[in-house]
């Protein structure tokens, strides 16, 4: 197992990548999109004219990978990963519009290019409404900033998970106008499942000529539907209908814990067991939290529901070999919260791997 760290574009420093090698990190996941993370005061407002960040103009070219692949490299690191494809190249395939076809070739350049420049893997989230419904609160141990979902407190100041997105819309930005009279893709609908089939068929065989492997990200939160449209894997046992779609070493996970754990049903220890043992988990976000849907927050790694020396327990004996990065840790209280936050979650999880031999058998079945 191999410990890294996520940055995101603006964080692509020389400082963050000497303190990633600082707090034991030897790999990176760049997260390259400059889409708009919260949420838009006009879409809360029920005012929902905003059009996507065009910051990104056009589609990341073999040059600018190859390019932060050496910058990585030459900081003493590796790149594990990108993560997200922006919403303004792939819009038309997550809504099945005019300019779909057009945009998958353009992702499968782009997949052929990372291939080229040394990119292993593709993070992506298939999802129309993608990450909504969060609260900010002193939710974690200590009074720590993190996140939470229905909490009960903070309900007031809350975007309402149930207020209908507009047809025409992908992360809570516009890419077009709407179609009069659009249907709902719902949480009954196979709709999003054929989009997202189509999706796979079209990239995964290039992904395997490229060596790269696609990474899908749970649902988060994982809802049965959001914003009145449906959700893909809102379950564990849904991981295993997409990589159904197309059996292939290509058509992997990004297995965020945090998010199988907030889902209904079964033991996460088994699901990662599973997933592990297949061979087809692209890279982990090692995050923990407490509760389920409808009401959970999100915790410092060590003080959730996971047991995460459980967790390394199972990698280890199913000899997962890839890279576990934090995600979404806690802002603790110091002039360096991020960093903070970051160097609490990487140190604990260094401890968990380096020492991995002497953690015991795992206590779930094997």
């Amino acid at each position: 197992m191999k410990i890294g760290l996520g940055l995101y574009r603006e964080q692509l420093t020389p400082d963050n990548l000497q303190f990633a090698v600082q707090a034991g990190a030897t790999h990176i996941v760049a997260h390259l999109t400059n889409y708009f993370r919260g949420v838009d005061p006009r879409i809360a407002s029920g005012d929902d004219s905003g059009w996507g960040d065009c910051s990104d103009d056009t589609l990341w070219t073999y040059e600018e990978l190859r390019d932060l692949v050496e910058m990585v490299r030459e900081a003493g690191l590796e790149l594990a990963a990108i993560e997200n494809f922006s919403p303004k190249f792939w819009h038309d395939i997550l809504l099945d519009g005019p300019k779909r076809d057009e945009q998958i070739e353009d992702l499968k350049q782009l997949v052929r290019d990372a291939g080229r420049a040394g990119v292993p893997c593709i993070g992506y989230n298939f999802s129309l409404a993608g990450v909504y419904g969060w609260t900010r609160g002193p939710y974690a141990r200590g009074g720590a900033e993190s996140v939470g979902f229905g909490v009960k407190e903070d309900q007031h100041k809350r975007p309402d998970p149930d207020a209908p997105i507009s047809d025409g819309m992908v992360w809570n930005m516009r890419y077009r106008k709407p179609e009069p009279n659009a249907p709902q893709i719902t949480a009954t609908s196979d709709e999003m499942w054929d989009r997202l089939s189509r999706f796979l068929n079209d990239l995964v065989p290039v992904a395997e000529e490229a060596g790269v492997v696609l990474a899908a990200h749970p649902d988060d939160p994982p809802a049965e539907q959001l914003r009145g449209t449906a959700r893909l894997v809102n379950r564990p046992e849904k991981y295993d209908r997409l990589m159904g779609v197309i059996d292939s070493p290509s058509n992997g996970l990004e297995l965020c814990l945090g998010s199988l754990q907030e889902m209904p049903g079964g033991e996460i220890y088994e699901h990662v067991r599973r997933y592990a043992r297949a061979n087809r988990i692209g890279y982990i976000h090692f995050r923990n939290v407490k509760g389920k849907i409808p009401h959970y927050v999100e915790t410092f790694v060590d003080e959730g529901d996971i047991d995460m020396a459980e967790i390394v327990r199972v990698l280890r004996d199913e000899n997962y070999q890839g890279v576990l990065i934090p995600d979404h840790t806690p802002a603790m209280q110091c002039a360096a919260s991020w960093h903070a936050g970051k160097a609490f979650a990487l140190g604990y999880m260094k401890a968990l791997v380096q020492n991995m031999d002497a953690l015991g058998p795992s206590r779930s079945r094997s």
